[in-house]
């Protein structure tokens, strides 16, 4: 699976645990910058398949989680390895952006 959807239950699981580097999408619905980056997020899970691992945290319906890594605003990307966060962005960034943020730590 390329694209990963997380919630509260399951962060931990598919982001903390994670072998693979994972770079985590804070988003909600109504966000129009959220729905602008969603594309360009999902080409890239595909893209970089086995290399990363890609997921979407809903912040409306999953607030602990969005809380507990200090998310204020978003869009907010925040990259995990070995289950610390070692970068984050928050906003609307290009579609390399994202990419090279995620490359950075493979």
């Amino acid at each position: 699976m390329a694209l990963v959807n997380a919630d509260d239950s399951s962060f931990e699981k598919e982001v903390l645990q994670s072998k693979e580097v994972a770079i985590v999408d804070f988003y909600a619905d109504w966000c129009g910058p959220c729905q602008m980056m969603a594309p360009k997020f999902e080409q890239l899970a595909h893209e970089m398949q086995g290399k990363a691992k890609f997921v979407k945290l809903n912040t409306d319906t999953s607030p602990k989680t969005a809380q507990a890594y200090g998310v204020m605003s978003i869009p907010t990307l925040i990259v995990f390895k070995g289950g610390k966060v070692v970068d984050q962005t928050t906003g609307a960034i290009p579609r390399d952006n994202i990419q090279q943020l995620v490359e950075r730590h493979l």
